[in-house]
């Protein structure tokens, strides 16, 4: 059976170039399938965590007139992190990478983002900030991941007008785009299913950082759940990635968001404009609004909001939008 190699969003900035992936031993399952049946979408989905990556595979990147050779982690999880080419110029990019067997190769081709000189860094949570997933219930947060297909999934009304002014917040050029990360406690299994419903809803294009990639069953009862210790390192990755941008928290009150961006906030004191908090329950949290109010104090502009109307309302009074 031929190995299957599934790339990500990659990004760079005037430095380095980071893209990434991994390598499965078969090709069996290939990804998420967009079925209408509910039940069909559940097999769909349980498929993602019985996959079985390859460990120490070799991965080639093919980048300007050289092959670079790396190979796969315990996980077959797989990483380039190399000095970027001046000349290849701005904006989304695409790059090929490709394995070999039996003497075979397979090829797939990623895109990563080089976002020109801008003002704006995006960063948002998935789950319950734009997709309407019930963390804070987990029995019917697995019922909706089950038997909900991806086009059947609910987004919150008005976060798409919301998102696409943040994304061009401050461009001239329509093809331009600020840097726009969403970050979640979600699993890389996840990662087609994500992208799917981005662009089902017309949501900004955006590199995904998500958490180590599950093989078991076990592991999918739990997905999503666990620490959040890997959301703030990959968020204090892209500040210090990119530490000249002005940047834009997005999350919500059902897990730790707030904390996590507090935490952050007070790491890079003039990073950080404006931290936006969605609220998932009846009343807003006590605990939340100290956080805010604590951020407030520290000169970020902060937004604890129901609807996303009050987002874009705050986004053009603090004139981000």
């Amino acid at each position: 059976m031929k190995p299957f190699l599934k790339l990500y969003r990659g990004y760079a900035n005037e430095q380095e170039l980071i893209v990434m992936g991994h390598v499965f031993h078969s090709n069996k399952v290939k990804d998420y399938d967009y079925k209408k049946n509910n039940f069909k979408n559940a097999t769909a989905i349980i498929n993602l965590f019985r996959t079985k990556t390859k460990a120490n595979a070799d991965v080639y990147l093919k980048y300007k007139n050289s092959t670079i050779r790396t190979r796969t982690l315990d996980d077959g999880y797989f990483k380039f992190c190399i000095p970027v080419d001046a000349s290849v110029g701005y904006g989304w990019i695409d790059y090929e990478v490709s394995i070999i067997h039996n003497d075979e190769s397979i090829v797939e081709q990623g895109s990563y983002i080089r976002p020109t000189k801008g003002s704006l860094g995006i960063i948002s949570d998935i789950d319950d900030t734009f997709l309407i997933s019930y963390t804070s219930n987990p029995l019917k947060k697995l019922y909706v991941l089950l038997f909900r297909n991806v086009n059947n999934r609910k987004i919150y009304q008005n976060v798409v007008p919301h998102y696409q002014a943040l994304s061009s917040a401050g461009r001239n050029n329509k093809n331009e785009q600020n840097a726009f990360f969403y970050v979640s406690s979600s699993e890389w299994n996840l990662y087609t299913f994500i992208i799917r419903f981005t662009e089902i809803h017309q949501l900004p294009r955006a590199v995904l950082l998500l958490k180590d990639i599950k093989t078991s069953l076990k592991d999918f009862i739990f997905t999503g759940r666990g620490g959040h210790n890997h959301k703030f390192e990959k968020i204090k990755h892209i500040l210090e990635f990119y530490p000249n941008l002005k940047y834009v928290l997005l999350g919500d009150d059902s897990q730790a968001d707030p904390y996590l961006y507090e935490n952050i906030c007070k790491i890079f004191p003039v990073n950080v404009k404006a931290v936006y908090i969605r609220q998932t329950g009846s009343s807003k949290s006590r605990k939340v609004t100290s956080v805010l109010n604590n951020l407030k104090e520290l000169n970020v502009e902060i937004c604890y909001f129901k609807n996303s109307e009050e987002a874009i309302e705050h986004s053009k009074r603090i004139e981000v939008i």
